[in-house]
């Protein structure tokens, strides 16, 4: 009770500590210190709750959730294409490699201009944080002063963030107006800007991290990938890519290496505990393997998946594994900025695989069984999954992790949440706030210890 916090959240909430290990809380002190870790948090049958409790409203560190609020891990997505924000929900009928030469790369060309990155970085990374997403995993473009600044806005709204530089230099597949110039410019650009990113103003505490980003295998030269993979080695850095996301770049790598896209990644030295991949939708068991044994992480993009990937990625086999897997919104190829809605679609993704989709086929031979999650796996994807995918201690309500959490309300006005706390159990609770939270429920944000104004 003498202990100096900084503040203590009182109230109800939930946290995932497994696939299968639901956490409810009920009217917990939660203690945060000045470092904006949970320092200890104590349940009402604790000797010194009472005592704490008093203490905290007299120094006036106490902060009280109300009836039918509930606290709940911050959200992390893993995959976000932030230069793609202004075409949200455009060009979702075209192919992959249309969308990505007549609509994805002229736009990202455009953040040559800083300015023109700083006005959508900005509202991005605000519009994040109002739907619950603490921590986001950023592709940004080649432009490294323009990737710096969205490192800069994180920083200054309060958003954990993981950017970085994209780098494309394959003058066969990427247009004369969007690439690096060469692979030896690739690597050279990526490595200022891992060094400006960790000496960013304000980044003492490396709330944003820099990460090494060739967008993936068909866009990069093999001296562009080999040099990537030994700058990662050298620096320790995260690393995001796509991975055998559709047919067509699936196709690609199988015909330019003889390998899946997991082994050639592996190969030049881009597979390692840090490395996030993006979709994985075609990989094999020899690629799970490779995967597990590096402890690499899955970014799984469900809603995108549906659009671009010809097929639904075997979350339930990757779980099952014990393969680090979260989610990602896949802005813009994903048309919504909510990880709630990632949960609904990663529910409903691995129901149409489980069950099948083709009514003309008998149903014993309609779908994959055993394919199905449950509302507190995905709950567990979007937040403690998604720390362990980065090796961060985020995404959990629990003593040594960084309080990164979001208040979810359920009386807001014009609430879709009806909660009768009388007659619901607490599962039915989080079933409900899964499936039917908005933005408009969500009324507190904090990241570090910090309420941010949303």
């Amino acid at each position: 009770m003498k202990k100096h916090y900084k503040v203590i959240i009182m109230g109800n909430g939930y946290t995932a500590s497994g696939t299968d290990s639901i956490n409810f809380f009920e009217n917990s002190l939660f203690c945060i210190n000045e470092e904006g870790y949970i320092e200890k948090i104590y349940s009402r049958e604790d000797g010194d709750y009472q005592s704490l409790l008093t203490h905290a409203r007299k120094s006036g560190i106490l902060h009280e959730l109300t009836s039918g609020q509930f606290l709940l891990p911050g959200f992390i997505d893993l995959h976000v294409h932030a230069p793609q924000w202004p075409n949200i929900g455009k060009a979702l009928d075209r192919p992959l490699d249309q969308w990505l030469q007549e609509y994805t790369f002229p736009l990202e060309a455009r953040y040559s201009d800083t300015e023109f990155a700083r006005k959508i970085y900005e509202h991005l990374v605000k519009t994040l944080l109002a739907n619950g997403t603490t921590t986001a995993v950023y592709f940004a473009t080649v432009h490294r002063e323009a990737s710096l600044e969205l490192g800069r806005i994180c920083l200054e709204l309060g958003q954990r963030a993981l950017v970085g530089k994209v780098a494309m230099d394959d003058k066969q597949a990427c247009p004369d107006y969007y690439r690096d110039e060469s692979a030896e410019q690739g690597i050279k650009e990526t490595r200022l800007f891992i060094n400006e990113i960790k000496n960013l103003r304000g980044n003492e505490r490396s709330r944003v991290l820099p990460v090494i980003t060739p967008r993936f295998i068909p866009s990069c030269t093999s001296e562009l990938l080999s040099g990537l993979g030994q700058l990662a080695k050298e620096m320790e850095c995260h690393v995001q890519t796509h991975c055998s996301e559709s047919d067509w770049e699936h196709n690609f790598v199988m015909d330019r290496y003889g390998v899946t896209d997991t082994q050639a990644l592996h190969n030049f030295g881009l597979m390692t505990r840090k490395t996030i991949l993006a979709h994985s939708n075609l990989i094999n068991d020899n690629d799970m393997n490779i995967i597990s044994s590096v402890s690499a992480g899955i970014a799984h993009c469900p809603l995108s998946n549906f659009y671009f990937a010809n097929c639904i990625f075997p979350l339930r086999k990757a779980l099952d594994r014990g393969i680090n897997t979260g989610l990602g919104s896949d802005i813009s190829a994903g048309h919504s900025p909510s990880i709630f809605d990632a949960c609904r679609h990663a529910i409903t993704a691995s129901k149409a695989l489980n069950d099948g989709v083709d009514p003309q086929c008998a149903p014993e031979k309609r779908g994959c069984p055993g394919s199905a999650i449950t509302f507190k796996e995905a709950f567990w994807l979007a937040t403690g999954g998604g720390g362990e995918v980065l090796g961060l201690p985020v995404g959990q309500l629990r003593e040594g992790f960084l309080f990164d959490a979001l208040v979810i309300d359920t009386n807001c006005t014009g609430s879709d949440l009806l909660v009768r706390e009388q007659e619901d159990a607490s599962d039915d609770i989080l079933q409900k706030l899964i499936y039917n939270t908005q933005r408009s429920n969500i009324c507190e944000i904090w990241v570090d210890g910090k309420k941010l104004p949303i």
